[in-house]
């Protein structure tokens, strides 16, 4: 198993007011999973995906991830399992304007201690792996949003993670883009990676091997699609 959630709650003041973006999440994603998290706007999709990346900590409950408990590492501790075991990709992309395709890619290896040499290397690898070997010296304005998105993902995949996390990967981008981004996914789930994506798109999340819906910080249904 890659990540247990147990009674997970995410507890927000405003004002005199306490909400609850999750109101206590259980939740079990096997390795190799390819699973969708889908729901209306302010269902706490986000903040679900938000805990299970590391970008967040929540309020009560237990995360363990690949069997460590993960709630309640510091910022450092957090910051790396992110690097070590998780990829992101995001609707904007978040990639610099100022750099090449191959600086962005080559970002995340910085902070991993990679010297210059061998994160070009590995950069290159990356990009050739998302279809845009031929597009490494292109700067962001450069491309189409298609290609963009290209990029982010191989951004994610450059440390070799093992979680693929993606938030509305393709809302930015026309349906014949959002395709072929689906497709590098469907791609990087056979070859192993566990991949979760948050979606509103009912077609994106078709791709998926399984649909979490959530509302009101609950999961309201669960449902393993049949191939």
């Amino acid at each position: 198993m890659t990540i247990a959630l147990t009674d997970v709650t995410k507890l927000y003041q405003m004002g005199d007011n306490e909400v609850a973006a999750l109101a206590g999440i259980t939740l079990n994603i096997q390795a190799g999973e390819f699973a969708a998290i889908m729901g209306p706007s302010g269902s706490g999709k986000s903040t679900l995906m938000n805990i299970l990346g590391c970008l967040d900590r929540p309020t009560s409950g237990s995360y363990q991830l690949d069997g460590k408990e993960v709630a309640t590492l510091n910022d450092d501790e957090l910051a790396i399992t992110r690097n070590q075991k998780i990829g992101f990709v995001f609707q904007n992309f978040n990639l610099l304007p100022r750099m090449t395709a191959l600086q962005n890619v080559a970002l995340p290896l910085i902070y991993a201690g990679i010297d210059k040499q061998m994160r070009a290397q590995w950069a290159g690898k990356a990009l050739s792996m998302v279809g845009l070997g031929n597009r490494m010296d292109h700067k962001p304005n450069e491309m189409s949003g298609g290609q963009r998105q290209r990029v982010a993902i191989a951004r994610a995949l450059v440390n070799n993670p093992s979680i693929i996390m993606a938030d509305e990967p393709t809302g930015n981008l026309d349906t014949k883009s959002g395709e072929e981004i689906m497709s590098i996914f469907n791609e990087l789930n056979a070859q192993g990676r566990t991949v979760i994506l948050v979606t509103h798109e009912p077609d994106i999340a078709e791709h998926a091997q399984r649909i979490i819906q959530v509302r009101d910080g609950l999961i309201v249904r669960d449902q393993q699609r049949k191939e």
